[in-house]
């Protein structure tokens, strides 16, 4: 959480419950307001806001920009035009997944929206990497805050954005479409994240307590983060600060979809990128769990996903969806059979889980090389 973040306005709602102990990590947002499921279906239907005033934001302004922001990440950023959406991933060396970004250029500046724990660390070494070039970076989370929404078709935005330079401020998430030079591992037809119609815009921070004030006047209806969990986690939707340890490369949460282009110039990280997707396969592999809901238990994040009593991996995120039910995102290894049962273990009780494949056992080896044989082996004529 940015440093200077404190207690959001809509925290004072009436209703309001604060985070505890999740990703969101600090007490100044609301999980809820005392109706999860009622908050869950307006949120769907795109009549209700998210407080998400605890995430980070940093500006980078310039004129090399974007294609120093290229340069360093996964996605082709140099053709964004104003106004335009993206998500990018930074990675370390050998390709695991150190911060994720959410991106709007306005034409004079590329605003980056992130976890609130990342924020520091991110504007530091951003800094850090400048160099020669014509950019300039600033943690702004004290003056800018996030609010969330669903925006499917018929809805409009519930809140005005800022617009600094003439252009909203509006982030819309790229995860319901595959974006041009990603890749989608998952094999279902109708994706879920098809239908996720997530948007995030800025407004200044001052404007908090307005925004507040209309909720009291019920002129806008708002939803807790929990609210906007459930949703994800059905959209199979990554989270940075959920499903990513310091282990995680793209492959594993099926993060090439919306956030790496395939075929862009080099980046730190691409080797591996490349590597994996087109001769070898991801060493785990993020699947959603419907979870049995009769012990009225909900497995936190780490708990143990279990098969025949072994480990196999831990759930990173978990929900009561409106309709599913009790559902979760895990990250387990790449061999555990789609079709077994599993079991999640928490608070001494086992609950059972029925795999949903997100991520296949197959996923990369997309080239499609044939296997040569080992050094010295011996061929058979035909």
């Amino acid at each position: 959480m940015p440093e200077s973040t404190s207690p959001s306005p809509l925290l004072a709602l009436s209703g309001a419950v604060a985070m505890s102990s999740t990703a969101d990590a600090a007490s100044v947002v609301a999980a809820h307001y005392g109706d999860l499921v009622a908050e869950q279906r307006m949120l769907a239907a795109g009549r209700a806001i998210v407080d998400l005033s605890d995430r980070g934001v940093i500006t980078v302004t310039g004129p090399d920009r974007l294609t120093w922001l290229d340069s360093l990440t996964s996605q082709s950023l140099t053709q964004l035009e104003p106004g335009q959406s993206a998500e990018t991933l930074l990675l370390d060396p050998n390709g695991r997944l150190e911060h994720s970004i959410r991106l709007i250029d306005d034409g004079v500046t590329a605003w980056l929206l992130v976890e609130g724990s990342q924020t520091a660390a991110l504007a530091a070494w951003l800094d850090r990497m400048r160099f020669m070039l014509r950019v300039e970076i600033a943690d702004v989370s004290a003056q800018w805050a996030t609010l969330g929404q669903l925006a499917p078709a018929d809805a409009s935005l519930l809140v005005a954005p800022a617009e600094p330079n003439g252009v909203p401020l509006v982030w819309r998430d790229p995860w319901p479409t595959v974006q041009s030079g990603g890749w989608q591992y998952a094999l279902d037809a109708e994706h879920p994240g098809a239908d996720f119609a997530a948007v995030e815009l800025l407004i200044e921070r001052s404007r908090l307590t307005e925004v507040a004030t209309a909720v009291r006047a019920g002129d806008v209806h708002v939803a807790g983060t929990l609210a906007l969990e459930a949703l994800r986690i059905a959209a199979w939707r990554p989270r940075f600060g959920a499903e990513v340890d310091d282990r995680t490369i793209p492959h594993e949460l099926d993060w090439l979809r919306s956030a790496v282009h395939l075929s862009k110039g080099c980046y730190r990280g691409q080797e591996t990128v490349a590597k994996v997707h087109n001769l070898g396969h991801p060493p785990r592999r993020l699947v959603m769990l419907h979870l049995d809901g009769s012990d009225a238990l909900l497995p936190g994040a780490g708990s143990p996903v279990l098969l025949e009593g072994a480990a196999v991996g831990a759930v990173t995120s978990s929900a009561r969806h409106h309709e599913l039910g009790p559902i979760a995102l895990a990250m387990i290894k790449r061999s555990v059979d789609p079709a077994v049962a599993l079991t999640v273990e928490t608070e001494g009780v086992a609950i059972a889980a029925a795999q949903q494949v997100i991520v296949p056992t197959d996923a990369g080896a997309t080239a499609g090389v044939p296997r040569l044989p080992r050094l010295g082996a011996v061929t058979r004529p035909v």
